[in-house]
């Protein structure tokens, strides 16, 4: 009996890990250095995902709210516009919703010299 409930929570579990739609890379790169402001950035997620919000802070500036619309249903790559503001450190919080109905954020940074 126990050997059967910990293959069933085993199974479970591996079934959720795999459901998540992860963040597998952007354009610019994390932690990356440029010469110029991006005209958008993208974001390029390992399955599908609903944005729900994408937020920029640079420098002392307070956060703004990145422009998500025409963005309809689950789809994993995106390319959103962006505002340059500048050289400085430029942090991109977001938030999203996986197929799965499961709640996902993150963040990536880049800085323009």
């Amino acid at each position: 009996m126990k050997q059967t409930m910990l293959t069933a929570m085993m199974g479970l579990w591996a079934t959720g890990a795999f459901a998540h739609s992860p963040l597998e890379a952007t354009i610019p790169a994390n932690e990356s250095i440029i010469a110029e402001a991006p005209s958008e950035i993208a974001m390029d997620f390992k399955g599908h995902i609903r944005l729900t919000r994408v937020s920029m802070t640079h420098a002392d500036h307070p956060s703004v709210d990145l422009d998500l619309e025409g963005f309809d249903g689950f789809i994993s790559d995106y390319a959103i516009p962006l505002q340059s503001m500048g050289s400085g450190v430029y942090l991109i919080e977001w938030r999203g919703l996986g197929v799965d109905g499961h709640a996902l954020n993150g963040s990536f940074s880049f800085t323009v010299e």
